[in-house]
């Protein structure tokens, strides 16, 4: 018997906050946390929740990114002019290439989804 292709998506115990890197940072001393749901590693595609204190630092995505924001509020500005706030039910999608900021304007949890 093969299988099964229909995969809980069940949480367990959540790991350690950890540091921004100092050279990232912008504004705050903001920690983050993320729970891995599920990795495809050959497909490249991985699934979970990501948490963050308030804060402001750089981002550079090499990955595609959707996501859903489940609680708090964020400020995503991109180099380019792009802006974005957020909060909860906001759903959107970052795309390899853009750099800009991320800021977490309010504790938030976040759902999502990344491929490489």
């Amino acid at each position: 018997m093969s299988p099964s292709r229909l995969i809980p998506l069940t949480p367990g115990e959540a790991p350690a906050w950890e540091p921004v890197p100092a050279a990232k940072l912008v504004a705050g001393q903001p920690q983050t946390r993320t729970t891995m749901l599920y990795a495809n590693e050959a497909e490249r595609l991985y699934v979970g929740e990501w948490e963050a204190t308030p804060g402001k630092w750089r981002i550079s995505y090499t990955e595609w990114e959707s996501m859903q924001i489940l609680e708090g509020r964020c400020i995503i500005e991109g180099d380019d002019g792009a802006r974005l706030e957020a909060g909860p039910g906001d759903r959107f999608v970052i795309e390899p290439g853009f750099t800009g900021t991320w800021e977490v304007v309010s504790q938030m949890r976040k759902s999502w989804v990344i491929r490489e």
